[in-house]
Order: C-alpha cells, then sequence, then structure tokens
C-alpha cells in the first residue's frame, strides 16, 4: 500500500507546479562554466544566450543536462531517497540528455517550486524545464520562454463528493453545482476558471480561496468545501491516494465535468533566441511521437527501425543527415527510444499504470485516433 503521506504530498507539488505564477526582472545573472555575469534583459524579458553560444554547445561540452522538474510531483516527477528521479517529465529529461549525449542517465534535475522555475530557466541555473508547465500567452510573450511539442493536454476539472451532492456524475455541469461550496487554491487560474464558470452558467457558489498548497485537498476530505477544483492530473492522482490508502469516502469522489473547461498544454520550455536548442528539444519529443505512432518501443527499435524510409532517416539507419545537421549524433533520436521508450510507453509506466490515467478518449491520443499528439514528418 502505498504511503500517504508520500503521496499527498506528490500531489499537492503537482498543484503547485502546474498552478503558480511567475516573476519578471529587469536584470538576470548567468552562471555559465562556474562564472556569474549580470546581464540586462531583452525586451520580451527573455536574457540572450550567453556569449552568442547554443545552449546545445554549453550542454555538449559541459556533458551534462541540467533540467528544471517539480520533484515531487506524482507520476511525472518524483526525486527518490537516492537522490535519482522518475517520471514522466523526468523521462522527457532522459530522452534528451539521450539524443545529446548518448546517456540517457547524464541528467541533473533541479526540484522547482512555481515561483522559482522561470527564473531558473531565465538566468541559465538549467538549460530545460519540463515541469508541468502551462503554455499561456503571457508565459510565450512578457516572461520570454519558448514551448516545445506539448506532450500533456491537461484541462481543469471539479472533484465532489456524491455522498454530499446526491446525483453527481461525471458528466455532471457548473449547473449541477448551484449553491454549492468550491475550493481553489487563491491568486491561480482555477480560481479565475471555476468563478468564470460559475458567472457563465448563471449559478451561485460559495467560493473559499485556500493559501497553503497542503491545505486544499484536506479542507476538501474534512467536508469544508462540497467541490474542489484544480487540474483534472491533480485531481485523479489525489482520488488514487485517498483510495489506496484506505480512504472508503474517496470512493464516492466523483471528477467532472467529463470534458475540462479550461486549456492546460503541458509540454518543455527552454529560452528564447535558442533556435540551435528548442529545435533539439522540440523534435526529440517528436521523435518519441513519431515511434508510438509507429509502434516502435524501446524493445523493438533495434528490428523496427528501418521498416520505413522516415523511420531509417529519423532513426539514422542511414547517414543521419538530418541529425548531423542539428549538431547531433546520426544515432541521437535511437538513443532516446532505445534507452528511454516512445511517447506511449513512458505515458503508460508514469500515469496509467500507477494513477489510472488513460491515454483512450483523450487528446493524448495520436492523431489519427481522435487525438493530438501530432509530430511534423521527419524529412
Amino acid at each position: 500500500m502505498l504511503n500517504r503521506f508520500v503521496l499527498l504530498l506528490a500531489v499537492l507539488a503537482l498543484v503547485a507546479a502546474a498552478c503558480g505564477s511567475s516573476d519578471e526582472a529587469d536584470e538576470t545573472t548567468t552562471t555559465v562554466g562556474g562564472s556569474e555575469t549580470t546581464e540586462a534583459a531583452t525586451d520580451s524579458g527573455q536574457e540572450a544566450t550567453p556569449a552568442g553560444e547554443s545552449t546545445l554547445d554549453v550542454v555538449k561540452e559541459r556533458g551534462v543536462l541540467k533540467c528544471g522538474t517539480a520533484g515531487t510531483a506524482l507520476g511525472f516527477s518524483e526525486t527518490q531517497a537516492d537522490g535519482s528521479a522518475v517520471g514522466f517529465d523526468v523521462d522527457q529529461c532522459r530522452a534528451i540528455a539521450a539524443a545529446v549525449l548518448g546517456d540517457a542517465d547524464a541528467v541533473e534535475y533541479t526540484p522547482l517550486s512555481s515561483a522559482q522555475r522561470f527564473e531558473a530557466l531565465k538566468n541559465n541555473e538549467i538549460d530545460v524545464l519540463i515541469s508541468v508547465v502551462t503554455w499561456t500567452q503571457s508565459r510565450d510573450t512578457d516572461i520570454g520562454i519558448d514551448f516545445a511539442a506539448t506532450t500533456y493536454y491537461d484541462g481543469q476539472q471539479m472533484m465532489g463528493d456524491s455522498a454530499r451532492l446526491p446525483g453527481l456524475t461525471p458528466e455532471s455541469t457548473f449547473a449541477d453545482i448551484d449553491g454549492a461550496s468550491v475550493c481553489a487554491l487563491s491568486g491561480t487560474t482555477s480560481e479565475k476558471n471555476v468563478t468564470e464558470g460559475a458567472e457563465v452558467a448563471g449559478v451561485d457558489i460559495t467560493l473559499e480561496t485556500i493559501e497553503a498548497f497542503p491545505d486544499l485537498f484536506d479542507r476538501f476530505e474534512a467536508g469544508a468545501c462540497d467541490i474542489t477544483t484544480i487540474d483534472g492530473s491533480s485531481l485523479f492522482a489525489n482520488r488514487a491516494a485517498a483510495i489506496a490508502d484506505g480512504n472508503t469516502d474517496a470512493e464516492n469522489w466523483v471528477i467532472f465535468p467529463s470534458t475540462p473547461f479550461s486549456k492546460e498544454p503541458l509540454g518543455p520550455a527552454v529560452r528564447q533566441n535558442d533556435s540551435k536548442w528548442f529545435d533539439v528539444v522540440n523534435w526529440t519529443m517528436f521523435a518519441m511521437f513519431i515511434a508510438d505512432e509507429n509502434g516502435v518501443t524501446s524493445a523493438s527499435i533495434d528490428a523496427d527501425m528501418e521498416s520505413t524510409p522516415e523511420l531509417a532517416r529519423l532513426f539514422g539507419a542511414d547517414e543521419g543527415e538530418l541529425q548531423t545537421k542539428m549538431g547531433l549524433p546520426k544515432d541521437a533520436f535511437y538513443q532516446s527510444i532505445k534507452q528511454v521508450g516512445n511517447y506511449g510507453e513512458i505515458f503508460v509506466k508514469h500515469l496509467t499504470e500507477p494513477l489510472g490515467i488513460e491515454r483512450n478518449g483523450s487528446y493524448n491520443m495520436q492523431w489519427f485516433n481522435g487525438g493530438m499528439i501530432y509530430a511534423p514528418p521527419a524529412r
């Protein structure tokens, strides 16, 4: 049986990471090769790459990828007692390291809070941020970071106790919560989304804003509010943790509506104005998508890597010109799949098997199965 405290701590960390805000600064401190310099931010709020050098060159010279993660986000990134890390986001970091350095384990993980993560990226403390970060307009422009391929399509939902709200089902909507009390994290998009949703639906709710992350689900479990709301992945994780701990009340917890009422596209983020590194991060994700699309797994890649011309190009069975022009070894993406796995493999391993989050019926299916996982052609 899973330890309740560890699971709940991990869930709350995921909530904090997904919904936090960030600060901007007029100056940033850059650390490269052990030396620090302070530079003015560009007009977009983004510091220029040090000395015109791409992050790709820095990582190759250093021999280690510095990846920013949530650190204790159940299913996405969890730091183990020995300092290692596991999770869906962690495996994306590992795939990048395998592509660039040939070693999926050549990663230094930096657990970051929502308040720290964007500054850490801007200040060159990390090379890539994979920390359940939602791609938004302000983050793409004002903060000055670039988002690579979306690797998880999340969305805000609500969770209520059907014992307190009889008739509540996964198909329930805002119309079914008139008069209910709702707990949401103060100052987050979750608070704004649920308030606006109730206004549009013309229902009255009593909103209780929670300042501290650990209190969000505690107050719901204690009956202080009828409903709690946050990204769906966090709700599923919290319910799974409660059920695993033997909380029989959790069997009455209903997550609804079945279609989320906000868009929360999650994926890797890098510094702006570094297209060479952006391409590497982006195409590592695309390689995982294409392998999944073609049924090429970590176990089958040796047999399948030449089964189509596209796969032969992508995995370096030919001269690997597309990869070498990117500054990578010709077998870069072969190493990603061989050492880490394709997109579907890491999804099932970290999200479906432990948390019960299914790809089927979600946007996280391949494009030809009704989802939004879609890669440009490797040619």
